[in-house]
């Protein structure tokens, strides 16, 4: 008895045991049901998969399932994040406590039930606690955004050295408090649509109705949730990110307003999609997103010269090469930011791109190669910022030497091989025409098979090591659970 009870008072009473439970949720998931995708059809898996746990697959409740799934892991993303913020910033104790505890128990709800009622017939029983997880979610978000509120006494920046207004409001914790707002608002913003599913409204996935000339004001509002969700979670993982690596100085007092500017006019141009701002709505998002992205180069720049300076500390002058080995000689602290910059490469870059031409270029296209872009860009987005949180969590637990090297690497090089083959596959047709692509297709094909391989082989291992872990006496979660009462806050 008390061996069960020490592992679930580390896995659900720590911030490493919160974060470890939430990626192993994931990690399963995305295994289980990674196998019900075209390639795994392709390969005859799938069917074996559907028959051996008698999944129920009916091609007309495709959208319904997939919104499911999708909310699932990213409700677990978003538990993540706010357990990394309850751990960092200061806040009342009965605070921490309660957000951790309703986020947890929310997303485990909606990850449980809602995986049962889309994937197993429809038990509506099962639907409405998905639900119910979600809601317990929703008030998770209500009661951060309270614990973060920046302008009490308790939590003024002393320190000149950080972003902060002149009675000393802390501008990194507003930046936090903006985002944290924005998002329960942009939850309320998506539930909207969901709330009207069977009255008059039926479920739809953004990439299918792109290309209608008209669209309901429920199909905008899933369109812009989608978009807002996902930018919200980034800038959240940026802010996360900055405070780790003690972001400061110039630099910072320089990108916080900016972060929090941004934060709030992308959310004004995004919810202004079903109002009569519509016509500007594109133009005010791009206005938000501009400022976020200066914020974010604003941490790169500070990151890679902290990492560089730290690293050729006592070399009177050192030259160009010991400068880089300097900067990527611990992949788990430079890993980040340069995901941020690939970032660029593969989603920001291409997403701007094809707005600027979206007339010229992209409608011209066949409709299927323009949802191939659009699929292909959101996931990217998503699984860039997982290998953020995987490259942290490394960090976290205390990887060294070695294991360090190889665990942050592989991530790195893997998840970028294959996030650089979707972005040639998205945006084949510019360079390939169709009766001759094939070749192209099936290279890019097999690099992301091998990098997502490779990654989810990665992330498998490190579930393993941590399982086994608990199951020793004195493993490394013993250490982790010590370790917690002495210096979660800082």
């Amino acid at each position: 008895m008390q061996f069960a009870k020490d592992r679930l008072r580390y896995l659900f009473g720590s911030t490493k045991g919160l974060i470890l439970v939430a990626i192993a949720m994931i990690a399963m998931e995305t295994a289980l049901f990674g196998m019900l995708s075209g390639p795994m059809a392709e390969y005859g898996v799938r069917d074996v998969v559907v028959r051996a746990l008698n999944i129920d697959l009916v091609q007309a409740e495709r959208e319904g399932r997939i919104i499911i799934l999708y909310h699932s892991i990213a409700m677990a993303v978003v538990a993540i994040e706010v357990t990394m913020i309850t751990s960092m910033l200061k806040m009342k104790e009965s605070y921490k406590l309660g957000v951790r505890a309703l986020i947890t128990t929310g997303y485990l709800m909606a990850m449980v039930f809602g995986m049962g009622f889309a994937y197993w017939g429809h038990n509506w029983a099962l639907h409405g606690l998905y639900i119910a997880g979600l809601t317990l979610i929703f008030f998770a978000g209500v009661l951060l955004v309270i614990a973060l509120w920046p302008w009490s006494r308790e939590v003024t920046q002393v320190d000149s050295a950080y972003a902060r207004t002149r009675k000393g409001v802390d501008l990194e914790r507003t930046a936090f408090f903006a985002a944290a707002l924005t998002t329960v608002i942009s939850a309320m913003f998506g539930a909207v649509a969901g709330a009207n599913f069977g009255n008059g409204f039926t479920v739809v996935l953004a990439e299918n109705i792109i290309r209608y000339p008209e669209k309901t004001t429920m199909e905008y509002s899933v369109i812009g949730h989608l978009h807002i969700m996902l930018a919200l979670i980034a800038i959240m993982i940026t802010l996360i990110i900055g405070h780790w690596l003690d972001f400061k100085g110039l630099l910072h007092k320089i990108a916080m307003p900016l972060m929090i500017l941004g934060t709030i006019v992308l959310n004004v141009g995004v919810w202004g999609v079903v109002t009569p701002l519509e016509p500007i709505a594109h133009m005010v998002i791009y206005v938000g997103a501009t400022p976020s992205m200066l914020a974010a180069l604003m941490l790169v720049i500070f990151g890679w010269d902290k990492l560089i300076r730290g690293g050729v500390a006592g070399i009177r002058r050192p030259g160009l090469w010991r400068k880089l080995g300097a900067l990527v000689r611990d992949p788990l602290r430079f890993g980040p930011l340069w995901q941020m910059v690939f970032m660029n490469f593969t989603v920001s870059g291409i997403g701007i791109f094809m707005a600027v031409r979206l007339d010229e270029i992209f409608r011209v296209w066949p409709a299927r190669e323009e949802r191939i872009e659009l699929t292909g860009h959101w996931h990217v987005l998503s699984a860039i910022i997982a290998t953020i949180i995987l490259l942290y969590y490394g960090d976290m637990i205390g990887l060294k030497g070695k294991l360090r090297q190889l665990y942050g690497w592989a991530i790195i090089i893997a998840s970028d091989i294959a996030f650089a083959a979707v972005t040639v596959f998205e945006m084949k047709r510019l360079f390939v025409a169709e009766a001759t692509q094939q070749p192209l297709v099936n290279t890019v094909i097999l690099l992301m098979d091998f990098g997502l391989g490779i990654l989810l082989v990665v992330l498998a291992l490190v579930m393993v090591w941590r399982l086994l872990d608990l199951f020793r006496k004195q493993g490394r979660w013993t250490a982790e659970a010590e370790h917690e009462l002495s210096s979660e806050v800082a």
